[in-house]
């Protein structure tokens, strides 16, 4: 009986609670309407670059007949780090760590208006075919670039919400 009671009274204070949503009002909201203003610059790095901006363009979701309003500078740093040594000096395992720093500037007047980082790591092992391995580092590179844009998403969508969608 007091477990009912307890619960009714958590049911009664939840709407309370200051949780709404981020995409509130869907495709025409004002996050998915700020984010849709977001043109990503051109980002150096190679692979890496070309990887981060194509998972960010995919997820911003920008119409290239719009103008923008906000442009994305993203800067990489991208390093494969060796562990995990045997006693003959080979590497048996290997870090591949994306960090990225970037900055919304608002297009029209040059300002930044958010200055921010994201990271993530991913563990490869190193095996005896050389190809194999190279492949496993490609294929980390590839998940570091979803992870990274989806953390940079979602920071300009929190962003966005904060500011109203201006």
């Amino acid at each position: 009986m007091k477990r009912a009671a307890l619960l009714a009274a958590l049911l009664l204070l939840a709407p309370g609670c200051a949780l709404r949503p981020l995409y509130a009002g869907g495709a025409s909201g004002a996050v998915a309407t700020a984010l849709e203003s977001v043109q990503v610059a051109p980002i150096q790095g190679g692979r890496a670059g070309w990887l981060v901006r194509a998972a960010l363009e995919d997820r911003l979701g920008r119409r290239e007949d719009d103008t923008p309003r906000y442009r994305l500078e993203v800067e990489l740093d991208d390093a494969i780090t060796g562990f995990g040594i045997r006693s003959d000096d080979a590497v048996t395992r290997e870090r591949r760590t994306l960090r990225a720093r970037y900055r919304l500037v608002d297009a029209g007047r040059g300002t930044v208006l958010l200055d921010a980082t994201a990271g993530s790591d991913a563990g490869v092992d190193v095996v005896s075919s050389e190809y194999a391995t190279v492949a496993a580092e490609q294929t980390a590179l590839e998940r570091l670039a979803v992870v990274i844009a989806d953390q940079i998403v979602a920071r300009l969508a929190l962003y966005a919400t904060r500011a109203g969608g201006q």
